[in-house]
């Protein structure tokens, strides 16, 4: 991608304020047209918004982003909706021992309400307050039951919380889930497991993160024949019985020698993310894991690497497409010299990598520039402001008032073809997704919040 120099923060905010306009609208169309019956709506085809069986992990992006145009805008109507979906749909996320994604669905819904209560920015309710800490508290701990133990980390008894899959299979996208973890931990609660043993929500966040950090994430020092610097594999494989790494695999980019862009994504934020939260934790707490020096090494070694190959493998205008290794990108020549182009007969661009990616580069550009690095900080700042420029504007922002969804051109499952292609074109476009809409809008806050001179936007805020 090319960096723009000549772009602030404070230069996008009336793109920022147009995205929440058109973002209300949004909202207010889905609650109104979408059969709840149906499930989870996922992505959208041919404007509207549709749900598709895999596992449920969309349905928190769909009221956090009720609490998040509320955070930005102050209209109440939005808050209003976000308590009465949160209440009525979201307890069996709570619960949910199923899946790897309860970072995405109860952070964004119970851990945003909670946050803007702590923040004075809803009224103090000490039984609103109860009920957000309870699923906030449990959630962290049913996602900690997935736990696969594994060898060869620098430290002991390593292990990670698998995925859907099933305890041989570590996905990257944990990495920006495992907050949940994190959350919990801050609200004082544990893992209790057999013969009332306490196992440490710290700790299986941090062991998680160094496995992905480890396992998930390329550094170019040979490794194996396709070892490049920042790349991610999607899923690492790992025998069970005996705790080794066995294979990289992919289950949504092409292959597991490739890099699938919106796995690059997750790990890109869920690093930055990490280590901003390293403050919050004591060095007492910190030193059984290796020590807050250990472990800031790692996750920053891991952010840096990613958000570098992101710029490197993007388009100019930081768009990407969905796999640098898509066995058609050749056919589009150097793409990182031009702008992307959604509507190609090749490969599909993926708009909500973008939108989750920028969130990355510009947490870690402000992380190293309040370490004393502005010159590298400014980099990745810059990165991030030019594609929230590039997302924010036609053609990935959805101005069609008939269109539920937000940030077009985003790609769900392209090996299993579940992603809609007009009539008249080759490959996916033109559609959204629930992640992609609440990425944009989150990385719309972010950055509205900086301009409002508000607090900072952070996860643990949901931590008084």
């Amino acid at each position: 991608m090319k960096i723009r120099n000549d772009i602030t923060a404070a230069s996008l905010q009336p793109k920022i304020d147009r995205l929440w306009q058109l973002s209300a609208e949004k909202i207010r169309l889905i609650n109104q047209e979408y059969d709840i019956t149906k499930g989870s709506p996922v992505f959208t085809v041919q404007g509207k918004y549709t749900t598709r069986g895999w596992t449920e992990w969309t349905e928190g992006f769909r009221y956090g982003a009720e609490v998040l145009q509320y955070d930005a805008t102050g209209e109440e109507e939005f808050l209003e909706e976000a308590r009465k979906h949160t209440v009525a749909q979201m307890a069996s996320h709570v619960g949910h021992f199923g899946v790897h994604d309860h970072g995405f669905n109860n952070v964004s819904t119970y851990g945003n309400l909670l946050r803007l209560m702590n923040e004075g920015r809803i009224p103090e309710n000490k039984w609103e307050r109860d009920f957000y800490e309870i699923a906030l508290k449990i959630s962290g701990a049913v996602q900690a039951r997935r736990w696969t133990n594994i060898k060869t980390l620098p430290v002991e008894n390593g292990g990670y919380i698998y995925s859907f899959n099933g305890p041989h299979s570590l996905f990257v996208d944990t990495i920006r889930s495992v907050r949940a973890l994190m959350v919990s931990h801050r609200l004082g609660h544990s893992l209790m497991g057999e013969n009332d043993i306490k196992v440490s929500l710290l700790e299986r966040g941090t062991k998680h993160s160094i496995a992905t950090a480890m396992y998930s994430v390329y550094y170019g020092e040979g490794r194996d024949s396709y070892d490049l610097r920042g790349r991610t594999a999607h899923e690492s494989i790992f025998n069970t019985n005996d705790g080794n790494f066995r294979s990289p695999n992919s289950q949504q980019g092409f292959s597991g020698f490739t890099t699938w862009t919106r796995g690059l994504a997750w790990a890109m934020v869920g690093f930055a993310e990490q280590l901003e939260s390293l403050a919050s934790f004591s060095d007492e707490e910190l030193s059984a894991l290796g020590g807050r020096s250990a472990i800031e090494s790692i996750y920053l070694k891991a952010a840096k690497a990613t958000c570098d190959f992101y710029i490197e493998n993007t388009a100019a205008d930081g768009i990407p497409y969905w796999d640098t290794g898509a066995p058609q990108l050749y056919q589009l020549g150097d793409y990182t010299e031009r702008a992307s182009d959604p509507y190609n007969a090749y490969e599909p661009v993926d708009s909500s990598a973008a939108a989750i990616g920028s969130q990355g580069l510009l947490r870690l550009g402000k992380y190293l520039q309040d370490q004393g690095q502005p010159e590298e900080g400014n980099r990745y700042w810059q990165a991030g402001l030019t594609a929230v420029d590039s997302l924010f504007q036609e053609p990935y922002l959805s101005v069609d008032p008939q269109h539920q969804g937000l940030l077009l051109h985003s790609v769900y499952h392209r090996p299993n073809g579940w992603d809609y292609i007009p009539e008249g074109q080759q490959v996916p476009c033109g559609e959204s997704s629930m992640w992609g809409d609440y990425h944009a809008r989150e990385v719309a806050l972010y950055l509205h919040r900086i301009n409002q001179n508000q607090p900072y936007y952070t996860y643990l805020g949901a931590v008084k």
